[in-house]
């Protein structure tokens, strides 16, 4: 079973709804959810917000916040996951902002990302340095770390374990 059909396996069993805000992946989560049949009783919507205006347009980051830190930032990654949330009917949203590359950008290094994370009313945020393992292997590893964070969000580490 797929990372993306075990999310969504576990998402249907606990009766949450998903979105995703996606600015370097171009919306690789979603596809991945979308991949597999069934998932419209899962996944509620998916934003590309690969622009600074789409950011805030569609998801409502802050203009002051993208100068303040860079569209590549923690509260940005913040703002996109909240936005979902809150453009959406979802009650469990993953944002991903980063650098896929080639080459650095905005002063950060190729392969830095930033997740967001929104579920249960508490959001967390991380950056994740994957390097510079060229624009699709940044790319697909971003898709594949914001899945792992859904699926742990959905099942919690000590499942199953007594």
């Amino acid at each position: 079973m797929s990372l993306a059909a075990k999310v969504l396996a576990a998402c249907r069993e606990r009766g949450l709804m998903v979105a995703t805000a996606e600015s370097c992946t171009g919306g690789m989560v979603a596809a991945a959810l979308t991949e597999v049949a069934g998932s419209s009783d899962v996944f509620e919507r998916g934003f590309v917000t690969y622009s600074n205006a789409a950011k805030q347009d569609m998801l409502g980051v802050s203009g002051d916040t993208l100068e303040q830190f860079g569209a590549v930032s923690e509260p940005v990654a913040r703002e996109m996951v909240d936005g979902a949330l809150r453009q959406s009917k979802a009650n469990l949203a993953v944002s991903i902002t980063g650098i896929a590359g080639p080459g650095p950008s905005e002063n950060k290094p190729e392969g830095r990302v930033c997740f967001g994370l929104a579920v249960d009313g508490e959001t967390a945020v991380e950056t994740v340095e994957f390097g510079a393992l060229g624009r699709e292997n940044v790319r697909l590893a971003a898709r594949d770390h914001a899945l792992g964070l859904l699926l742990k969000a959905v099942i919690p580490a000590n499942a199953g374990t007594s």
